[in-house]
């Protein structure tokens, strides 16, 4: 039996969990124990995450390589390369090839915006071994095709990269100390933790996967003396796995957007990492790193949400090794489908450790992505537990949230009476024949997200905002009117009214209260138009490829948003808002 580099690693994955306990075992009987629950899952969380996006980034790369050695490779000897001496000469072709793209990892910006994640653990233990980037291979895979230019065979080069990778693991550790002779040749324990500090003697040495003479040849080699400092100098501070893959294309996104000249808008993305254009380092400082300074970044969490975000955890590992093996056979689309829901969960059980999510917003959060792709895949059965589980948690999550008995109250059973409105129109839809009702329950859920947010602002505070979204659902009903029967031209007509003065008044009410959870909250009313939106079009005009995950991703996106963002105006909110011009007329 043939196995997909996928099925090999969820093979392997048993082998890395063990060789990760027995590390910790071994530290803690030692006294000297280099784990952490929250890093090790966050770094894990990244580990699945790379190899679950692999699945589809696999396709590209492999197929780029592949084009390239069939058009313009210069020597085709498959005999060769399959033989003992091909396959030690791909190897060191690989390991080669490697070190300059980990070279450049570090030294141009672009691609140390993929390969940051790596290093953002403080911890420094076999975990951090799986702690992978998700993005590298939309550039990297330009330094393999030397490779496939010299005609070495896409499977060789397969096998050979996943001999390099899987390699890399051991050498994460603390408790291996220097190996003498062995330190000479090859990336070492030693050689790599160099790698991995941020200590000023350390920074940006030892490139090296199998072989640390590349190090030696090129220049870049360090010994390990002084005690090592793990992470980054622009410290993550965050166990958001989506997060970790994207800050620094973030950042240099910021930069080039606000450089006054367009060749620095280019140069940020192809210089060192932290150089910044003169004119943006001036406007928008950063503090200078400073080793007295760093800070080990460690949340608490309570016994209780420790247990949960590994319970979590390994039902979404399990998950994901399911997802790994079965990857190629399923259709592209499904596999994205899955890789939406890995990352939303994962993502959420990361919000959780850091405080920022409590567990019932974990569970709605998995519960919303697993009601969309239920529905996608047509598992009848299991959507119509999901899909009511979503918003059921949903109104677990306003009624046990702080403030319920006293000035929040009136608030959350407005919140709580749109939910269980939106509930009851859920399951009138998923029952055949019952459109009208369903669609009368959203409208009355609506009317109480209006009334909700009217609470402490006046109507409709920007008229711009009134404008767009009357326009936007003037235009969608122009565009439905042919197809709609004489029952539905006036029930779609006043659902399309009051989702467009709903989202008008909550975009009101972030342009008056201009804080980051009023603004989380029309964005949601936002997703709610656009989930009408295509939800209407795929019904009545024309079926939209992928219709319900887009109608159920942007559905369940509002409703998250809402729930944990919507509250109502306070009396200091209110004493400055009165102070406001624009705010005169504000609504006791």
């Amino acid at each position: 039996m043939q196995l997909s580099p996928s099925q090999v690693i969820v093979l392997a994955t048993p082998v890395f969990l063990l060789s990760i306990g027995i590390e910790a075992a071994w530290g803690r009987w030692r006294g000297r124990n280099t784990y952490r629950l929250n890093d090790a899952i966050n770094s894990l969380s990244l580990g699945v995450l790379s190899q679950v996006s692999a699945v589809l980034t696999r396709l590209f790369r492999i197929g780029i390589y592949t084009a390239v050695f069939s058009w313009v490779s210069l020597w085709h000897a498959d005999a060769f390369w399959t033989s003992l001496p091909g396959w030690l000469l791909a190897l060191l072709f690989y390991d080669f090839c490697y070190y300059w793209l980990h070279r450049a990892g570090h030294e141009v910006a672009v691609f140390w915006a993929a390969h940051v994640v790596h290093h953002q653990s403080q911890d420094y233990n076999l975990s951090t071994a799986l702690r992978q980037t998700s993005t590298g291979a939309l550039l990297g895979w330009i330094f393999y095709l030397p490779m496939a230019v010299a005609g070495v065979p896409p499977l060789v080069f397969g096998v050979v990269a996943l001999v390099d990778l899987l390699y890399q693991f051991w050498v994460h550790t603390e408790h291996v100390g220097k190996l003498g002779w062995f330190d000479r040749w090859f990336c070492s324990p030693s050689n790599h933790r160099v790698h991995h500090a941020v200590n000023d003697g350390y920074l940006d040495r030892n490139y090296g996967g199998v072989l640390i003479v590349w190090d030696r040849l090129f220049g870049s080699f360090t010994e390990e003396g002084e005690p090592c400092v793990y992470g980054t100098r622009a410290p993550l501070e965050s166990w958001d796995p989506l997060w970790s893959n994207f800050e620094v294309y973030w950042a240099l996104a910021r930069d080039s957007w606000h450089a006054r000249s367009w060749a620095d808008k280019l140069r940020v993305w192809f210089k060192p990492p932290g150089w910044r254009p003169a004119d943006v380092a001036q406007r928008f400082p950063k503090p200078a790193f400073s080793m007295a300074a760093v800070r080990r970044y460690h949340p608490p969490m309570t016994p209780a949400l420790a247990w949960f975000a590994c319970v979590q955890f390994v039902v979404l590992l399990a998950a994901a090794l399911v997802f790994l093996w079965q990857a190629d056979q399923a259709p592209v689309a499904d596999l994205a489908v899955w890789l939406a829901v890995l990352a939303a969960s994962l993502w959420a059980v990361g919000a959780s450790m850091q405080g920022r999510m409590g567990m019932l917003d974990v569970l709605l959060v998995e519960a919303a992505a697993l009601a969309t792709a239920t529905s996608v895949q047509g598992w009848v059965a299991a959507h119509q537990v999901f899909k009511p589980l979503a918003l059921l948690l949903a109104i677990a999550v306003v009624a046990t949230r702080s403030g319920w008995m006293r000035q929040q109250r009136a608030f959350d059973l407005k919140l709580s009476a749109a939910l269980l409105l939106c509930l009851t129109g859920d399951v009138l839809l998923m029952r055949p024949g019952l459109f009208i009702p369903g669609l009368v329950a959203f409208l009355l859920a609506h009317l109480c997200y209006l009334a909700l947010f009217r609470q402490g602002v006046r109507w409709f505070a920007s008229r711009t905002a009134l404008a767009c979204t009357l326009g936007a659902a003037v235009a969608m009903y122009a565009a439905l009117f042919p197809f709609l029967g004489p029952v539905l031209k006036g029930a779609v007509a006043a659902y399309a009214l009051v989702i467009a003065l709903m989202a008008a008044q909550a975009i009101g009410r972030a342009t008056l209260l201009r804080d980051a959870a009023s603004t989380a909250v029309a964005i949601g009313a936002v997703f709610f138009m656009l989930s009408d939106g295509l939800l209407a079009i795929n019904r009545f005009a024309h079926p939209l490829p992928m219709a319900q995950f887009w109608v159920l991703a942007t559905y369940y996106a509002a409703q998250v948003l809402i729930v944990r963002n919507a509250r109502p105006v306070g009396p200091v909110a209110l004493s400055g808002l009165r102070s406001m011009p624009e705010a005169a007329a504000v609504a006791s």
